[in-house]
């Protein structure tokens, strides 16, 4: 072997290496975001338990306000978080495993690296997943806050302060609603009406 064919060894060597490290990296911080992003619908479900419980007992239909800034906050970071898992795992499958790929010298071969950073998005079942996903996002973070608004003007007889402020957290939680529905990645039709 001469030495510009082992320079070369090296060099694909040490580019593997680093490959797999920044792998490791990846899956290490899309695992913490999972962790997160789940527990962002644990704090939902708790804030709505602890709003609705301070509201009974002080008895203040107002109180009840806190809901969308609650929804908002936590669901627009359980967004964040859940399109930066997106975003690694598209990453490591278009951009990671091509450079690791070439540097492994493979030439294209299909060689199932990270196989199931592949796999799991043919699942046949990912539409229905996507669309129930959505659906339980939108019943943790956005229904709540929608229910607290309508309680609040039909039985809280609100001032026109409350429902100023009413009005500005409903547009702010429909936009929440139309960003959840956007960053979903649900198939959209193509033109002739035929499903993405």
């Amino acid at each position: 072997m001469s030495d510009t064919d082992t320079a070369a060894t090296t060099r694909a060597g040490h580019a593997i290496t680093l490959h797999a490290a920044e792998y490791d990296r990846l899956k290490a911080e899309q695992i913490s975001r999972i962790g997160f992003r789940d527990n962002l619908l644990y704090a939902q479900l708790t804030s709505i338990a602890a709003v609705a419980a301070v509201t009974a007992s002080a008895g203040r239909l107002y109180l009840l306000l806190v809901l969308p800034i609650t929804g908002v906050v936590l669901g627009w970071t359980h967004l964040c978080a859940d399109h930066m898992v997106t975003m690694i795992g598209r990453y490591i499958r278009e951009d990671l495993t091509p450079r690791l790929t070439a540097a492994a010298d493979l030439d294209g071969a299909d060689t199932g690296l990270f196989g199931w950073e592949h796999d799991h998005s043919r699942d046949t079942r990912r539409r229905s997943r996507k669309w129930f996903q959505l659906a339980v996002n939108l019943l943790a973070f956005y229904l709540p806050s929608l229910t607290g608004l309508i309680v609040v003007w039909i039985a809280g007889q609100p001032s026109p302060l409350v429902i100023v402020a009413s009005l500005a957290e409903l547009v702010i939680i429909t936009v929440l609603a139309v960003q959840m529905c956007v960053y979903a990645g649900l198939p959209r039709l193509r033109k002739g009406g035929t499903r993405a």
